[in-house]
């Protein structure tokens, strides 16, 4: 039997590609993977600080180590956030007795530094067993800290003590003279001295800066200025500041002051209003706060929003309820303030062991002692005799401040921040 032909195609084998066809002009071969240039180059200037401004502080830096390209773009990429928290000095307190005891131990304790990592433990204000029993904290900002002899000064104007913690290097101020004094005003008696405030930062990492020194001359605000260039300080002292009375005792105010929102300020004991000092005009005014605060002799502390850093004040009401007002005008606005945010804090502060139940006794025992300044989103609660405590207005969680050694964290509590921006990206002056 004839064996049957397979009718299936044979393999062909493939066959080599013609050859290219002859031309005058040659074209270079295409580019190898190593030859392409990385796509991140090919990248405009500004969708590069586009997409540096999207990272975290901590990762903005790193990117700007890359290169010289990058550098420059990250110092035009630097965030309008608040910059990058270290920790937060205090003096420690110690813990009181319940109400409606008084508190009897008034030791004064040296400024402490409570880092949030281990990177922040070398900051310090380094310095002498004398000296820190012998100044306390008057204000954190910029990356500095300036400090006022104990006690509290009245009528002489003070020595200042300048300390970058980072870098351990400080100034010690002299007294402003009578020379720095307008021509033909004169030297006063009737003189209150209020507290100090740093103004500006001429450069993160040179110990040069502008501070003033807020006295009460007669029944008007006076800014004296100092003027700090690599620790040689020159002071000038402006006029009375005819556009501000002072009509009460000016111990009422507040020793140390708060920055918000580009001005400084100081609150005034059972007041309806703050002071406020322009940094950029030197001139003092009065900001009152919402009638439904002020009026009813509420502790209210001014700060900023988390979120955007507007101004804003908190105040804690007779049912724990957290209020959050900030400026703006509007029909129902109330002396300008509107109230944007409010919340109920009785169910976490049903956790705090011993605090009174009653309406009445809580209100007297609770209120807000100040807003984290970092915003952080967190407000500090101070009680008789309870304890002090930090309250996240987003999670709604109550912490206790309390030290190893069983005090407590003084009143006030300051942030401090990185020095910002770094040197590396600073603009040179």
């Amino acid at each position: 039997m004839a064996r049957g032909k397979c009718r299936g195609r044979k393999a062909q084998a493939p066959r080599a590609p013609p050859p290219a066809a002859a031309s005058s002009s040659s074209t270079p071969p295409p580019p190898t993977p190593t030859d392409k240039e990385p796509p991140v180059n090919a990248l405009p200037e500004h969708d590069l600080r586009l997409i540096l401004r999207r990272l975290a502080p901590a990762d903005l830096l790193r990117a700007a180590l890359a290169c010289r390209r990058w550098r420059r773009a990250a110092a035009r990429a630097l965030p309008r956030a608040p910059p990058p928290l270290l920790g937060y000095f205090f003096h420690p307190a110690s813990v009181a007795g319940p109400f409606p005891l008084k508190p009897t131990d008034k030791t004064f304790h040296p400024a402490v530094f409570l880092p949030l990592d281990a990177d922040a433990k070398r900051v310090s204000l380094a310095l002498s067993p004398s000296e820190a029993r012998g100044f306390s904290i008057q204000d954190v900002h910029l990356g500095l800290v300036l400090l006022l002899p104990l006690p509290r000064p009245k009528a002489i104007l003070p020595r200042i003590l300048a300390v970058d913690p980072a870098s351990r290097r400080r100034a010690l101020l002299p007294p402003p003279p009578r020379a720095a004094l307008p021509d033909g005003d004169p030297w006063r008696r009737d003189r209150s001295v209020v507290g100090v405030a740093l103004l500006s930062r001429a450069h993160p990492t040179r110990l040069s800066f502008d501070a003033v020194c807020f006295t009460v001359d007669g029944d008007r605000p006076r800014a004296w200025v100092a003027s700090v260039r690599d620790g040689d300080c020159t002071w000038r002292a402006l006029p009375r500041d005819e556009g501000a009375k002072v009509d009460f005792d000016p111990w009422l105010f507040e020793a140390r002051c708060v920055h918000v929102a580009g001005n400084v300020y100081w609150h005034i004991c059972n007041s309806s209003r703050l002071i406020e000092l322009d940094p950029r005009t030197l001139q003092f005014s009065f900001l009152p706060v919402p009638a439904h605060i002020g009026d009813r002799f509420k502790k209210y502390r001014l700060g900023e929003t988390p979120e955007d850093g507007r101004l804003c004040i908190a105040v804690l009401d007779e049912d724990m309820e957290l209020q959050i007002w900030v400026r703006g005008e509007a029909k129902w606005s109330d002396r300008g303030w509107l109230l944007e945010r409010r919340m109920c804090i009785n169910k976490a502060l049903d956790a705090v062991p011993g605090l009174p139940r009653d309406r009445t006794h809580r209100w007297i025992c609770t209120w807000i002692s100040d807003m984290d300044y970092a915003r952080t989103g967190k407000v500090f609660i101070k009680t008789w005799g309870y304890g002090r405590y930090a309250f996240h207005m987003e999670t709604g969680k109550l912490q206790r401040l309390e030290m190893e050694d069983g005090k407590e964290h003084g009143h006030p509590i300051w942030a401090y921040t990185l020095a910002w921006p770094p040197a590396f990206l600073a603009p040179e002056d």
